[in-house]
């Protein structure tokens, strides 16, 4: 198939045009550079530089590229940072999303794969996240990726767009070739490692004291090279669907940070701080539909083998795409 990747420069979709282009599928990017990098591009890729806001150079990428579907990235995903600037994160995951739709549409796609999240549900009722669960967003974050899925579900009834909508929470790990490198990093994995790396003196566990077993919170972490296969496998879907994507177990802050240090051989010093705000004790979703209807299964089960992707690549690039 000939696939769009939008946001290809990113962490997510940096591998999964990786992952697609290993498999045989002809692969364009289309990426404004602002959050991702010129070096996490695969050169077996071809590149356009534009941004979804633009609404004009959408259309007539879309049009001059026709692929046989769109795989979209292109979202603005730190949880603070939507909480100080909402407009930001309403305007891109929205707004720039529209653009992206009607270039779809007047192109004559049909088919496009969502990276949503599971921050669409808020503080779940229960755990793991099923597709079941009410979605109660907590945050501008939340909220705007669960507007466009309500914008997916009329397009599809409107316009006949066949979509996908994955929900996850922590992508982790990397490929040989590319890893995660954000301009502001909030992911617990990479920050612990940056300590190892010694350019860090500590890292920070925000809350001791959750109802869990160890008191810090407990995060679902999925393998990104499983993550970038569910998203090839939603490409044969004869049908637009939702998937909650996950491992169906979870970590604890602590457990990732005693695995970083054995994987690394560094002491990895930490200092404990106050609980944030809006911090659930546990977060795991459940992956049984996407596994009884796609086939999907996870290669990557345990931490430790995302943990030492991670580091491998971290050593190859300890100051990351800027090298």
């Amino acid at each position: 198939m000939k696939i769009l990747v939008v946001g290809g420069a990113g962490y997510i979709g940096s591998i999964c045009a990786e992952v697609l282009l290993d498999q045989g599928h002809e692969v364009a990017i289309l990426d404004n550079l602002s959050e991702g990098h010129r070096r996490a591009l695969d050169p077996r890729a071809e590149f356009i530089e534009g941004d979804l806001a633009d609404r004009e150079t959408t259309a007539a990428t879309l049009a001059q590229l026709r692929p046989d579907a769109v795989m979209h990235f292109a979202a603005n995903a730190l949880v603070g940072e939507s909480m100080e600037n909402p407009s930001k994160y309403f305007r891109n995951n929205i707004a720039a999303g529209l653009n992206l739709l009607d270039g779809m549409i007047a192109a004559g796609v049909k088919r496009l794969v969502f990276s949503s999240t599971c921050a669409t549900f808020g503080p779940p009722e229960r755990v793991p996240i099923d597709e079941e669960t009410p979605q109660r967003p907590i945050n501008p974050y939340g909220e705007s990726k669960l507007a466009f899925e309500k914008i997916l579900k009329w397009y599809d009834t409107i316009h006949g767009l066949c979509f996908v909508s994955l929900r996850y929470f922590n992508a982790a790990g990397a490929s040989e070739k590319f890893g995660e490198d954000h301009h502001c990093e909030t992911h617990l994995i990479p920050k612990v490692l940056k300590v190892a790396l010694g350019q860090k003196r500590h890292v920070e566990i925000f809350g001791t004291d959750y109802e869990t077993p160890d008191g810090t919170c407990i995060r679902d972490y999925i393998h990104i090279i499983d993550l970038a296969d569910a998203h090839i496998l939603a490409l044969a879907t004869p049908a637009s669907a939702f998937y909650n994507l996950g491992t169906g177990g979870g970590s604890s802050v602590r457990e990732v940070i005693e695995t970083c240090r054995r994987i690394t051989g560094h002491p990895i010093p930490v200092v404990e701080k106050p609980r944030r705000p809006g911090d659930p004790p546990r977060l795991i979703a459940s992956s049984k539909k996407i596994k009884r209807e796609l086939g999907w299964r996870p290669k990557f089960q345990t931490l430790d083998a995302i943990v030492e992707s991670a580091w491998k690549w971290h050593q190859k690039f300890p100051r990351g795409y800027e090298d």
